[in-house]
């Protein structure tokens, strides 16, 4: 490349892709703990999971003073039933973030097959972070349902008025790129036509995962197109990122020099172990046991959800090593601490936090099913609707029985004014 080459203008708030080797956008693998790590090991950007948009749409937005993050909420609908059942329920936490130490460095990644549910979502969170990019490749159900991920590659037209939405009403007013994460396709002609119209929807950065959507993790990347996927971005000035088996930073440089890309993800081999962004000179890759004290530090310090860090530790963690069998059972932070000879340094920490999240010792009892069913039946009966006693015995009113008003007493409820018992049924 030379300096005079074309790039899309970056915006004031956002990044620029290029040269930068990052954190692969991983369900499960990329929660707040994980890519506060990466980052620490050196990793230029990060990529959170592929968080749905109907999944944020209705969340609140919170600014935890203990964790210092940043956390999107909503109310469980675990018992949303009968709520009267866990009147207590403490939120969901859809999406967290660390504006201190994430900064400008992270890139939240969209699932959506809708121009405007991916617009309503995006500008909830389009304040905290340097970008927002479109899932167009990941080829799990949990992703391709409703034509989202992966499926989204077979109504290129659809993705690109979702990236003109997104570029239009929230990258523009907040000052951020869009960007695009796809898969190649069957043939270079396919994957070229998709790239050029991707790049005309004013995008500024575009990664290809080097496997198409049939294509399973174990089988080998193919990079027989990479180099003019890399071209037709470069020809319109936009950044362009690979993905797929690469696994360290000395090895991203080596492929970006050799294909031609303006950068490169990391996935599997930082979900392993995040020091994989360290250069030689740094230190390199770090031992597991080094790795595993700081994750665990670090998701004790944002109180992670406990079933996160585990997974994740399973990850870390040799399946050989003691320390692996040790962790598989513990049941809190505290116990974890404990397994892994951590506690005088993180054992207050840890009951702390087991304290906050409602685990461990602190777990609340739980109902067994004949206490669920009695307080189902007493939620019920308390949203029986109240009778009128007549002469005649006992009567539902009118706005019980769900009966339409006359049209005068219609006028003197509204207008827009609903019955609260309908209300709760629109809902």
């Amino acid at each position: 490349m030379t300096s005079t080459a074309k790039k899309v203008p970056i915006p004031r708030n956002g990044v620029d892709y290029r040269g930068k080797i990052v954190l692969a956008p991983m369900v499960r693998s990329g929660e707040c703990p994980s890519r506060l790590l990466a980052l620490k090991y050196g990793a230029d950007l990060v990529w959170g999971p592929e968080t749905i948009d109907k999944a944020l749409i209705g969340t609140t937005r919170h600014e935890n003073p203990t964790t210092k993050t940043v956390d999107f909420t909503r109310q469980s609908s675990n018992g949303a039933k009968n709520p009267a059942i866990n009147a207590d329920q403490r939120e969901s936490v859809i999406y967290r973030l660390h504006p201190e130490r994430e900064g400008r460095r992270l890139i939240y990644q969209i699932g959506t097959s809708n121009p405007e549910t991916a617009v309503e979502a995006a500008k909830l969170v389009a304040p905290d972070v340097a970008g927002i990019d479109v899932n167009a490749g990941c080829p799990k159900p949990f992703s391709t349902i409703g034509g989202m991920g992966a499926a989204l590659l077979k109504t290129p037209d659809k993705l690109c008025s979702i990236l003109s939405a997104l570029v239009k009403e929230v990258g523009e007013p907040n000052e951020i790129g869009i960007s695009v994460k796809i898969r190649i396709l069957e043939t270079e002609e396919e994957t070229k036509a998709l790239v050029t119209k991707l790049c005309a929807t004013g995008i500024t950065g575009l990664t290809v995962h080097c496997r198409t959507t049939p294509m399973r993790p174990r089988e080998r990347a193919i990079r027989d197109q990479l180099r003019m996927v890399a071209d037709v971005c470069r020809e319109a000035g936009v950044a362009c990122l690979m993905n797929g088996d690469v696994a360290s930073r000395e090895e991203a440089v080596g492929l970006i020099s050799e294909y031609g890309v303006d950068g490169a993800m990391i996935a599997t081999a930082a979900e392993t172990n995040p020091s994989v962004f360290r250069t030689k000179p740094e230190g390199g890759k770090a031992p597991w046991e080094e790795v595993v004290k700081e994750y665990v530090k670090t998701a004790i310090e944002v109180e992670n959800r406990w079933g996160n860090t585990k997974y994740l530790l399973g990850q870390m963690i040799p399946g050989k090593q003691p320390a692996y069998k040790a962790m598989m059972a513990t049941k809190s932070y505290s116990d974890l601490v404990k397994v892994l000879d951590y506690q005088e340094e993180f054992g207050e920490m840890a009951k702390d936090v087991d304290k906050r999240l409602d685990i461990g010792e602190f777990e609340k009892p739980k109902l067994t099913k004949a206490e669920r069913k009695a307080a189902a039946k007493q939620a019920e009966k308390e949203k029986e609707p109240q009778r009128t006693p007549t002469a005649a015995g006992i009567k539902r009113t009118a706005d019980a029985a769900e009966l339409d008003m006359p049209p005068d007493v219609a006028r003197d409820r509204g207008p827009a004014s609903v019955p609260e018992q309908a209300s709760a049924l629109a809902v």
